[in-house]
């Protein structure tokens, strides 16, 4: 079942004239959204992940074992293939060599991999730095050679524009690709122009990190694939609506002692229930009493 959720990923990426839409997903329950509505594949958080583990920003807090655990859970609640955010990797090419391992006997997808210094923080606050090449690609030749299959997807991410250019960050992309990398991601273009450039100059299946309010523009996945992108990440998303819509309801009930008004942001006891697969449950436990 892994690997046919690895093929399906790798052929929509190697076709052309499809973009892959990935949500961001940072737990069970919002993985198991996620493949209710028809996302055929998402994408495991680190941010997000951060923020329902620990309550922290995105800033080098989460380690590679709550990593692996959260992908554990949301791999075991979706049959869609799961890529994991593995931050930079959590430490030398050893530490990849055995992260990768780990989460494609997970039944993982992929995994991106990012050239920031550790500890790491989001792609798109300020205060960034990046390793040197030379000590990058040895972390990318170990997830390369960990994988046992090519199904498994390796994404390269280089953090290089905000701190030293984006020519520097498109030549990056272009040695990762070389160095075998399946997809090239140029994290925070800061205009519709540089993600125009990132797509003419890198010849690579590329990702567009499309974060509401962030540094890059936000656009449709299809302006993004005639820009030149193959798979556009929505990674917070669901975290933020997720966030709003728990704000409102919890601050009318502390304000009112009610839930009256934010009813119709709610499903109801009996949907929820249904969705959870409440049924089946109730079926085993007479099968097995």
């Amino acid at each position: 079942m892994f690997n046919e959720r690895r093929v399906y990923l790798r052929e929509q990426l190697e076709d052309s004239n499809k973009i892959v839409v990935l949500p961001g997903v940072f737990d069970a329950l919002s993985a198991k959204i996620a493949e209710h509505v028809g996302f055929e594949a998402m994408f495991q958080t680190g941010y997000g992940s951060a923020a329902a583990l620990l309550g922290m920003p995105d800033f080098g807090l989460l380690n590679s074992g709550e990593t692996f655990d959260n992908a554990l859970r949301i791999i075991r609640a979706v049959r869609a293939p799961v890529i994991v955010d593995v931050d930079t990797g959590y430490g030398n090419p050893l530490n990849v060599w055995r992260l990768v391992k780990d989460l494609e006997w997970l039944g993982a997808g992929g995994i991106f991999l990012e050239d920031q210094v550790w500890p790491k923080r989001c792609g798109h606050m300020i205060g960034k730095e990046v390793i040197s090449k030379k000590e990058y690609l040895p972390k990318l030749k170990a997830a390369l050679e960990a994988r046992h299959s090519k199904e498994f997807i390796i994404v390269a991410r280089t953090d290089a524009r905000a701190p030293i250019g984006l020519d520097e960050a498109i030549e990056r992309g272009n040695a990762y690709r070389k160095a075998g990398a399946d997809v090239i991601f140029v994290e925070a273009p800061r205009s519709v122009e540089e993600l125009k450039k990132v797509a003419d100059e890198i010849d690579a299946p590329l990702v567009a990190n499309m974060i509401e309010d962030g540094v890059t523009p936000t656009l449709p996945a299809t302006e993004l694939l005639n820009l030149g992108y193959r798979v556009a990440v929505f990674p917070l998303s669901a975290l933020y609506c997720a966030t709003f819509a728990m704000r409102q309801v919890l601050t009318e009930l502390r304000n009112t002692g009610a839930t009256r008004d934010a009813r119709n942001m709610m499903v109801t006891f009996k949907d929820f229930n249904q969705f959870m697969d409440l049924d089946r449950f109730i079926d085993l436990e007479k099968r097995y009493a």
